[in-house]
């Protein structure tokens, strides 16, 4: 049972997200910010992963609270299912062109958490969603999940497709780093 229930209540948000690694890429996602409730669809989607998210957050201040804190339980929600990875395939690389804009995520289940993130073109707002956001998600994602990823926009303009694409990625990356090919840890330690 690759599972986890996660459930965040600070001052600034209130999180409950519940996530399947074995799912088929269903998703109930609420969290106030319409265009990062796109991005969290498609994570699961592309990503085999059932996602529920409901979050209450402190948007009259600003989406940051809400973006950040739901991938610090995200990231503590993909440690739990994956466990202690064993069988588990590692490591993950996609590449993902959306229009004009073309991504890369390269990732690690490695146990060591590291986030190197070039996304030029991801200023400004889409929608309700400050597009600058996107590297606090996944640095909170990475941190907690303790992933290694490189996340990189090798080309694009608009804001939108460049942050679907990377999302895409990292969901198509994940994908494969989960898959279970074998019965022992992929390491030379023998754990992760």
């Amino acid at each position: 049972m690759r599972k986890a229930a996660i459930l965040r209540k600070t001052k600034e948000t209130d999180i409950v997200l519940e996530l399947d690694l074995d799912g088929s890429g269903n998703a109930e996602i609420d969290t106030g910010i319409g265009f990062f409730d796109h991005m969290l669809t498609a994570l699961a989607v592309h990503g085999k992963l059932d996602l529920k998210v409901t979050c209450k957050g402190d948007l009259e201040v600003d989406g940051h609270h809400t973006v950040e804190d739901i991938g610090i339980a995200l990231g503590k929600a993909l440690a739990e299912a994956l466990g202690d990875k064993k069988g588990k395939e590692r490591f993950g690389c996609a590449y993902v062109p959306m229009d004009e804009a073309l991504a890369r995520c390269v990732l690690d289940l490695s146990g060591r958490a590291y986030l190197c993130f070039d996304a030029r073109s991801l200023t400004g707002m889409i929608g309700s969603y400050d597009a600058a956001l996107t590297e606090e998600f996944f640095t909170a994602v990475c941190s907690n999940a303790f992933i290694n990823a490189h996340i990189d926009e090798l080309r694009g303009r608009n804001a939108h497709h460049v942050c679907e694409a990377i999302f895409k990625s990292f969901a198509r990356a994940l994908k494969l780093a989960k898959e279970i090919t074998g019965s022992s840890v992929l390491s030379t330690k023998g754990s992760l």
